[in-house]
């Protein structure tokens, strides 16, 4: 991991590695005086997802659910070079944290609910598995930007509920990941 890295040749310095997705890895930075997080890009395999252009696939996916009113963080830069992502930062625990600590509160499912049906009615599918949702000040928040057209067998109450309590499917996933997400 690089101590400092550039988004359009601004610097930033790394002060951790927030976790690795299937388009890449996020990084707490800090400018000096603000905290951001940055993307970065990564072309490694997903044998569950296929990929195009994945820059591109965030800056569409970032206006679609911006025009949605799906609460997110800012995109404040983006280098199409360096194929980096410069996000604002949404400081607090993520509903898996919660849910492992059996300290989620009923508000997230009912923003979640609210959330839902702003993307329901622009036929629109984002990620829901809790480690893509931060609370902060009672507020929840999708940080990732991947979305897709509605598929019912995708949606919330089909699939991603199943990852916002201990399920069956929440612990199996604990199990299979033994490394992820240890705090």
């Amino acid at each position: 991991m690089e101590d400092v890295m550039t988004v359009n040749r601004k610097e930033y310095t790394v002060l951790k590695l927030l976790g690795k997705g299937k388009g890449g890895y996020s990084y707490l930075v800090s400018d000096g005086e603000c905290r951001f997080v940055l993307k970065q890009i990564h072309h490694e395999p997903c044998a569950y997802y296929q990929f195009g252009d994945k820059m591109e696939a965030e800056l569409h996916d970032y206006r679609r659910l911006y025009e949605i009113g799906i609460p997110m963080p800012k995109m404040l830069d983006a280098d199409m070079k360096e194929e980096r992502i410069l996000k604002e930062f949404i400081d607090g625990d993520t509903v898996y944290e919660l849910v492992l600590r059996d300290e989620l509160p009923e508000i997230c499912l009912r923003q979640m609910g609210d959330i839902c049906k702003l993307l329901y009615a622009a036929n629109t599918n984002i990620d829901y598995f809790p480690t893509n949702f931060v609370l902060q000040s009672d507020k929840l928040y999708y940080i990732d930007y991947e979305c897709n057209d509605y598929m019912e067998e995708w949606n919330f109450e089909n699939w991603g509920i199943k990852y916002w309590s201990k399920t069956e499917a929440f612990l199996r996933y604990i199990k299979e990941h033994p490394s992820v997400y240890q705090f």
